[in-house]
């Protein structure tokens, strides 16, 4: 069995709102030094029965876990 990370952000270029606000309410808070934060998914699941589970997990982001129009994702096995 494979645990798999998915970890899905907004491609740069496209505007991250929540990554702004979040930016916004740091900076509020007395750090200023936050720049360019950007806010994302984790998406943790276990695989079995598969003999390739980063293809596996690909084939999901490409269909269903992320927008690659504009998104990106990357993959973590364990």
């Amino acid at each position: 069995m494979a645990k798999v990370k998915v970890h899905v952000f907004l491609k740069p270029g496209v505007l991250d709102v929540q990554g702004k606000a979040v930016e916004g309410a740091l900076h509020g808070l007395g750090w200023t030094g936050v720049d360019h934060a950007r806010v994302g998914k984790l998406i943790e699941f276990d695989l079995d029965g598969v003999d390739d589970p980063a293809a596996e997990a690909k084939k999901m982001c490409e269909t269903l876990l992320a927008n690659t129009v504009i998104e990106s994702y990357r993959i973590e096995i364990a």
